[in-house]
């Protein structure tokens, strides 16, 4: 009986520390580098930690419905390796995002490119997926 309990516990074990490997995906797995986006609006939330960082934009289209996409983006290293900082975008901030949507059809992308309206500057997603530009040279 105890080597029966034994066995369980440590089945369990190994499921339970491989969750967090089967939760990151690849792009390819996810997005759909042949349905480009590109969406306008305004940051609600930003998420920067690994493995990936993410941020929500409201969007309005032109019925006036507001919907909240999910962005994904590098780590907050490869972030970092393009340009981006903890604070080059903030909720409130205004952005144009060019993204590949979710082969799902649901409000997630995977971000190309960010340009910020306050500056106009163009910061790349750091994203492992499709046709993502190289990281500059420094």
């Amino acid at each position: 009986m105890r080597i029966r309990f034994a066995a369980v516990v440590a089945g369990l074990g190994v499921i339970v520390t491989a969750l967090p490997v089967a939760a990151h995906h690849s792009f390819n797995a996810e997005y759909d580098v042949t349905k480009p986006i590109t969406l306008k609006g305004a940051v609600t939330k930003v998420e920067w930690k690994n493995p990936h960082t993410y941020f929500y934009i409201d969007v309005k289209d032109e019925t006036g419905k507001v919907t909240n996409w999910g962005l994904e983006m590098g780590s907050p290293n490869g972030l970092m390796r393009a340009g981006w900082t903890r604070n080059s975008m903030k909720v409130g901030d205004e952005v144009v995002v060019e993204a590949s949507r979710a082969k799902d059809g649901s409000d997630l992308g995977n971000v190309k490119v960010v340009t910020l309206g306050s500056t106009g500057q163009r910061l790349f997603g750091a994203s492992s997926g499709g046709d993502q530009p190289e990281t500059p040279a420094r």
